[in-house]
């Protein structure tokens, strides 16, 4: 089955290294994007805040290199995770981020 997702926009919360008990690294912050997008021809405001995980070596790194403000490109895919309250929190696994 197919999960693929790619969005566009500036980073927007400080970035949180955390490493697991089972010693992965993960890197997470949010990213917001705003555009115009048409829809049945008409034009419609877009607003998303969304979180991004990226997992492995590389996460490591993006602490150097993302900076809050900066717009970048994630490619990944989607997933469900639980804010600390137990609410359903849609969340994405970068596996490609390019700065823009």
């Amino acid at each position: 089955m197919t999960n693929s997702f790619v969005l566009v926009g500036n980073v927007v919360s400080p970035l949180k290294l955390s490493t697991s008990p089972a010693g992965v690294h993960h890197c997470q912050f949010s990213i917001e994007h705003r555009s115009i997008q048409v829809e049945d021809g008409l034009n419609r405001q877009a607003f998303v805040r969304m979180k991004v995980v990226a997992t492995g070596e590389w996460s490591q790194r993006l602490a150097s290199e993302l900076i809050e403000g900066m717009q970048i490109q994630v490619t990944g895919f989607i997933n469900r995770h639980e804010s600390r309250t137990g609410n359903p929190v849609l969340a994405l696994h970068a596996q490609q981020i390019e700065m823009i």
